[in-house]
């Protein structure tokens, strides 16, 4: 059962934002690093994929819909068009390791984590990758995402809205557990580490024997400047400058993703 576990999510192909986690002293001495999906998708997939894979069994690795989304393009549909234009470049780099190693990474990791008992990871929910859940939304729709989970599952952790919270969420039925008292998840989103909304720099989480959300300051001029001289996705410098200084704010980020968790459908 490890200790300390360090959850990076989110990381989008952007290697100073990910270096500058890394080189945390509580990222160094975690028992494990837990990656929730959205690894690559970005202006430097390549880079990103290679530090990580550098690291060892130390990385567990989780699969997010922009991971699936690029290996189906490179397998699947290469010349399909994509809402988003990077999608495109992104595959196209993959070497044929980086591909096999997108295939194999699974939807979800359980495992026991100190003070937490027995932690679900996801990218955006339990049972699909592209679901949203956020924040605020309503106690059904987490009854819903959490249908089917074993009640022994104490601590839920997800990413994919890139906004880091931590919330009670009830269980999808009244547990008998305590006399018959509801016994209520952990819900914790460490935030995005390459594509921030609402503060700049990199957000992640360390869990074990509590939930502790972190943030990463880096050298955002410096981070542009790296990504547009080292990647070759023809809009680089306009993607990094966006994104490392989380121009979208988190009201504009509730804003887009708040009809898809439901809320637009309730009476």
């Amino acid at each position: 059962m490890p200790d300390r576990v360090a959850v990076l999510s989110d990381i989008h192909g952007v290697l100073p934002a990910l270096e500058a986690v890394l080189a945390e002293p509580d990222v160094r001495a975690a028992d494990l690093i837990v990656l929730t999906g959205d690894i690559a998708a970005g202006p430097q997939p390549t880079q990103v994929l290679d530090l990580l894979v550098s690291l060892g069994d130390r990385v567990g690795w989780l699969g997010g819909n922009a991971d699936r989304e690029l290996l189906e393009h490179r397998r699947n549909s290469p010349a399909a068009p994509s809402p988003d234009p990077l999608t495109p470049w992104a595959a196209a780099q993959l070497r044929p390791d980086h591909l096999d190693l997108l295939a194999s990474l699974p939807r979800t990791l359980t495992l026991p984590v100190r003070g937490l008992g027995t932690v679900l990871f996801c990218h955006a929910t339990p049972r699909d990758d592209e679901e949203v859940v956020l924040v605020d939304s309503r106690v059904e729709r987490w009854r819903e995402v959490f249908t089917g989970l074993d009640d022994d599952i104490r601590t839920v952790v997800c990413g994919h809205t890139h906004m880091p919270f931590v919330r009670l969420a009830p269980p999808p039925v009244v547990s008998g557990e305590r006399g018959g008292a509801p016994v209520s998840r952990l819900v914790v989103n460490p935030g995005s580490v390459g594509m921030p909304y609402g503060r700049p720099g990199a957000h992640w989480a360390l869990l074990g024997p509590g939930t502790d959300l972190r943030h990463t300051p880096y050298d955002l001029e410096a981070a542009v400047d790296q990504v547009t001289r080292t990647s070759t996705y023809p809009d680089a410098a306009a993607w990094a400058d966006y994104y490392l200084h989380a121009r979208a704010t988190d009201a504009d980020a509730l804003a887009a993703f708040g009809p898809r968790d439901g809320r637009a459908n309730t009476p």
